[in-house]
């Protein structure tokens, strides 16, 4: 398996460009830019889009990543940061392989609206609950990954409209999207027991400001959260914890960096990449 993260800030970027907090001005200065959330993931000739974003396109290009062999879109939620379904359409002027868009009710509804009548594009309206097996290469030679739809604590209109995805590949590397949610309840864990990720890609937005809300995780309750993923074997010793969605509420970088190494955690960056097994690297 290899996975590219095409961006690891929250919907506005850290830093924001209209802030002149501490925080947005430590990484203007250190020339430091996170767009938004997205990562590509590939194994055994499928690839996998994790939540492309409007700036998901522009941020493969400039990690000289294709996305001509995208089988697979999975999204979390249809927040505009989560899912630009323009891709849908551009992607139709050169490519008319099948591809499988996953999400709740609220982005297939969207999607929809991008693509032709005729269209190869398969659309899967998802619960919690639910289990795919999706993106095989078409002529052959390659699996299909395995994708286990899992409840967010995060809401666009109603509950129950955001997701997050459990993925293994045929090569049986396993990672977890958690992007975007708040505190999960106490019967969530159970739903990852023995789960033993080699990656949990996890959001933590709100840094130190525990007063806005509980719809995404702060510093505080990420540490929470991980401590229970690693009480139900969710998160081993060989799991590389990695924090995104990250914003201007988080201290400067430095800092952050050293607050996550306390919580078994390490921020993302922009177009890190890992190799089959998930050994990080760049």
């Amino acid at each position: 398996m290899h996975l590219r993260l095409l961006g690891t800030g929250s919907a506005d970027g850290w830093p924001n460009a209209f802030c002149r907090c501490d925080s947005c001005e430590a990484q203007r200065a250190a020339g430091v830019l996170r767009g938004q959330t997205s990562a590509l993931l590939r194994v055994d000739g499928t690839a996998v889009l994790l939540d492309p974003g409007p700036e998901v396109l522009a941020a493969a290009t400039r990690c000289g990543e294709s996305l001509a062999d995208a089988r697979v879109v999975l999204v979390t939620h249809a927040h505009a940061d989560h899912f630009g379904p323009q891709l849908l359409l551009f992607r139709s002027w050169v490519n008319d392989e099948p591809l499988d868009v996953v999400g709740p009710a609220t982005v297939v509804d969207e999607a929809r609206r991008w693509v032709a009548p005729d269209s190869t594009v398969r659309f899967h309206a998802v619960d919690a609950g639910d289990v795919l097996d999706l993106g095989a290469a078409p002529h052959g030679g390659g699996e299909p990954i395995r994708v286990q739809v899992l409840s967010a604590a995060h809401t666009v209109m109603a509950s129950g409209d955001a997701v997050l995805y459990d993925v293994t590949g045929s090569d049986g590397a396993r990672v977890l999207w958690a992007c975007d949610t708040g505190p999960w309840e106490a019967s969530w864990f159970e739903t990852v027991r023995d789960a033993a990720y080699d990656a949990v890609l996890v959001e933590e937005t709100f840094g130190d400001r525990a007063d806005l809300g509980s719809g995404h995780l702060h510093l505080g309750t990420l540490g929470s959260l991980l401590e229970r993923l690693r009480e139900v074997g969710a998160v081993t010793t060989s799991t590389d914890v990695v924090a995104v969605h990250l914003s201007h509420h988080n201290p400067p970088e430095d800092e952050l960096v050293r607050r996550l190494a306390d919580l078994g955690a390490r921020p993302g960056t922009d177009g890190e990449r890992w190799e089959t097994g998930l050994s990080a690297g760049r």
